[in-house]
């Protein structure tokens, strides 16, 4: 194969729904504001629910992502004019019975029959709850097998040997078997990968990681989609909630930023003349830039390369975001190296993720949080100390956000306090760099690039992103995301 064609994609790749960046999709946006619509008297009809589904099912919007935006604009609106919103599209009550019906014996009947049942299931229930207070719980690990894990153990035990132990060979070639015995080979190849990376792979184990890893580079059929990504690509320590509240206001905190720098006149500036046109270019980096984009569901940043910076790629804020190429990217560097390296980054340019990108300090990220938490409810307690610190960018952020965010925070707020009104920011910004890593493997398919990219950027935490990574290749996840995209092992 040419280098030329590596970064391309096949004439019947579909490109899906572009989205998922640090903006807000059109067809998302058209269902907000019918909904606000809908909303705005406080009352949703039979009639103008039929209409939402009609209008959901006509833009193929996800059910799940529809529902929770409409839990966020109702619990705002309830918010705002303190009143709860009624649905008359619900079940209607049961009709009143006729006039003189209780004297018909029969309905007399009936209607013992239903109280005694009534009772009777209150009983039941009673008595369950006695009981499973009452019940003994023991702990008993006497009959314990303490042998390895073999191939004749369930998938699931297998992979939770594995998520603790990622690198232990007995229990990834546990999977290996088990996966092949059940026909699942893309989970089995998976396993396949992690055993030749660790060099301890048999020649059964090498035979089907061999016959089954990209040449070059994947050759997917189709795109990621919002719900791949929430679903399969997200790393299970992301807390989705966390992410949504950050999107909500990231276009803000990058205007904030691009000003603030603007000001300090420390805004870097980039050469138009060294822009690229990813539909010409012939720079290998660029190319995979593009070629990845779209693999991941998302429109490619504008990309300019720049020889004189000695890194590989970096965010540049402005408006809109773009990113730079350097010197470590524009040479040197195998095609699998740059598929990593780019849907890692790309990964950054996610809405849920971009803060990331654009504020690598936790301290600031966690700013941010409580900012966003305060304008969705400004009577929000917190310490005088936090309060000096969050205030003034709370006031900074709020003019700059459109009424539906601001609205979306009110729900996002609500549903924090329900789900406890506690997370762990420190653990979110980890689980949200080793997705960006887990988006970089999907592309590059190579565990050794991804220890190379991962050491020349100078990760302090590579082993744990690598341990994670093995995790990942041995999951249903990974095989599931393999078949979303047209990637499929034989």
């Amino acid at each position: 194969m040419s280098t030329g064609s590596l970064f391309e994609h096949t004439s019947s790749f579909d490109a899906g729904q572009v989205g998922g960046h640090v903006h807000v999709g059109r067809f998302e946006a058209a269902y907000e504001e019918l909904f606000a619509e809908v909303l705005e008297d406080g009352v949703i009809t039979t009639e103008e629910r039929q209409k939402l589904e009609k209008a959901a099912s006509d833009l193929g919007l996800d059910r799940a992502r529809i529902g929770e935006l409409e839990r966020a604009l109702t619990a705002a609106y309830e918010i705002r004019h303190r009143v709860a919103v009624r649905h008359d599209d619900a079940p209607a009550a049961p009709a009143p019975l006729p006039e003189g019906a209780e004297e018909d014996p029969r309905i007399a009947a009936l209607q013992q029959r239903i109280a005694y049942l009534e009772q009777r299931v209150s009983d039941l229930t009673r008595e369950l709850d006695e009981a499973r207070a009452n019940v003994a719980i023991e702990v008993d690990f006497s009959g314990v097998d303490t042998t390895p894990a073999t191939e004749t153990e369930e998938l699931d035990e297998i992979f939770r040997r594995v998520r603790h132990a990622p690198r232990e060979v007995v229990s990834l070639r546990a999977l290996f078997r088990a996966a092949s015995a059940r026909g699942e080979v893309d989970r089995a190849y998976g396993a396949a990968h992690a055993l030749s990376y660790l060099g301890a792979a048999t020649d059964e184990e090498k035979a089907l990681y061999d016959k089954n890893r990209p040449e070059w580079l994947i050759k997917p059929s189709s795109a990621l989609d919002r719900e791949a990504w929430k679903r399969l690509l997200l790393h299970p320590d992301q807390e989705i909630l966390a992410g949504e509240i950050f999107a909500s206001v990231v276009p803000a905190v990058l205007l904030g930023r691009v000003a603030t720098l603007r000001h300090a006149k420390a805004l870097p500036a980039l050469d138009p003349q060294k822009r690229v046109d990813l539909r010409a270019t012939t720079v290998q980096a660029a190319r995979c830039f593009g070629w990845a984009a779209s693999i991941l569901g998302m429109p490619a940043p504008p990309l300019y390369t720049d020889p004189s910076y000695t890194g590989a790629v970096e965010l540049v804020p402005g408006v809109p975001p773009a990113s730079r190429l350097g010197k470590l990217a524009l040479s040197g560097r195998a095609p699998e190296e740059l598929a990593f390296l780019a849907g890692r980054h790309l990964a950054y340019y996610r809405e849920e993720h971009f803060i990331r990108l654009l504020l690598p300090s936790l301290f600031d990220v966690e700013d941010v949080f409580l900012a966003a938490l305060t304008i969705g409810n400004p009577g929000l307690p917190l310490s005088d100390e936090v309060q000096r610190r969050v205030r003034p960018l709370a006031d900074a952020l709020s003019p700059l956000l459109e009424p539906a965010q601001i609205d979306r925070l009110r729900g996002h707020f609500l549903r924090f306090v329900e789900e406890g009104g506690r997370t762990n920011l420190n653990r979110w910004t980890g689980a949200a760099d080793k997705t960006a890593c887990r988006a970089g493997l999907l592309l590059c398919e190579s565990l050794w690039a991804a220890e190379r990219m991962l050491e020349l950027s100078g990760d302090d935490d590579r082993t744990e992103k690598m341990d994670d990574l093995i995790v990942f290749l041995a999951s249903d996840r990974w095989a599931m995301l393999r078949k979303r995209i047209g990637v499929t092992a034989a």
